[in-house]
């Protein structure tokens, strides 16, 4: 979806349009899962942080005044879900609590996999950045976090994300 697209679906959804917030919700309904599992690292959270964030995106729709930010207000929304979610957990928290992967979703097991290899605090802008596209001044914004530490994030975040990489290459040469 183009930006004047995504522009005209915005401001036809804050009139209340729901087939233009729909089209919105599933054209960045990747993005924002994808955001979520980096964040979360558990299917149901995620789940529940896309449908808090979508009623949310909903009802507070009005208070967007540039709609071509739209992709920004709402991956912000997502995160503040996800970090609620994440800290009502922290007093649950247990050792069962780690999920089993689903043996048909070999893509999100993977997926999983590396970015529980790497630092928490590099995962969301290594996803920000190279899964969704955002700018890295984007992302210091969203996050609330000074530019150069995003920048220091993503590429510490990189070596890492190698470091794990090049210890799969061993193990699978070493079997």
């Amino acid at each position: 979806m183009k930006s004047i697209e995504t522009k005209s679906y915005v401001k036809k959804a804050q009139r209340h349009d729901k087939d233009a917030f729909i089209e919105l919700m599933q054209f960045y309904m990747k993005d924002m899962y994808r955001t979520a599992i980096a964040i979360l690292m558990n299917e149901e959270d995620a789940a529940d942080a896309l449908q808090d964030t979508i009623l949310t995106c909903w009802e507070k729709l009005a208070t967007l005044r540039k709609p071509e930010f739209f992709k920004t207000w709402m991956t912000r929304i997502l995160i503040n879900h996800c970090y609620d979610i994440l800290r009502q957990n922290a007093v649950y928290e247990t050792i069962e609590a780690y999920e089993e992967p689903s043996q048909c979703d070999e893509y999100n097991v993977e997926l999983k996999e590396a970015y529980a290899s790497i630092d928490e605090r590099y995962r969301l802008p290594m996803e920000l950045y190279y899964s969704q596209g955002f700018k890295l001044r984007e992302i210091a914004e969203i996050l609330s976090v000074p530019l150069n530490t995003i920048k220091t994030r993503v590429s510490r975040g990189r070596k890492e994300l190698e470091a794990y990489y090049r210890d799969c290459q061993e193990d699978q040469n070493v079997k």
